[in-house]
């Protein structure tokens, strides 16, 4: 019974909804000449604020070589961790930062003896790629 009432209601609403919906009509019109000028203007306008924004040829190559540097740089520290890693007498130095930049690799951190500092550089020197180290790292005895 309940829907029959729901059912007869949207019949009776339907012819109003309809007679409102035709009421409002939508101007279908085409813009004129002059209108069409100045939608022609503004996306120019929008093209030429998009193409400010565009970096240059200089600026792109720059962008290319600082990450193709970074790149280098990640991979370059990634080989010495590995060699260091690798090394039977350094698997337990975790304390070793490696960083490296234009191929001087920099090693910061905590080592027990003289002895690791300096086979922490030698490793480092050996890695391909690697044209100079800097070691930083300090001995401290632990307790």
């Amino acid at each position: 019974m309940k829907a029959l009432i729901v059912v007869a209601a949207a019949a009776l609403a339907f012819p109003v909804y309809a007679q409102q919906k035709s009421d409002t009509k939508t101007d279908t019109t085409l813009p004129n000449a002059q209108e069409r000028q100045h939608n022609r203007d503004t996306v120019a306008n929008e093209a030429d604020k998009a193409k400010e924004k565009l970096p240059t040829a200089d600026e792109r190559a720059h962008n290319r070589e600082a990450v193709s540097s970074t790149a280098a740089g990640a991979t370059l520290t990634t080989k010495v961790k590995t060699a260091l890693a690798n090394d039977a007498g350094m698997k337990t130095t975790t304390n070793i930062d490696v960083d490296s930049k234009d191929g001087v690799v920099t090693l910061k951190g905590k080592v027990d003896s003289a002895d690791l500092k300096k086979k922490a550089g030698d490793i480092a020197k050996k890695v391909s790629g690697v044209k100079s180290v800097k070691n930083e790292l300090k001995v401290e005895k632990k307790s």
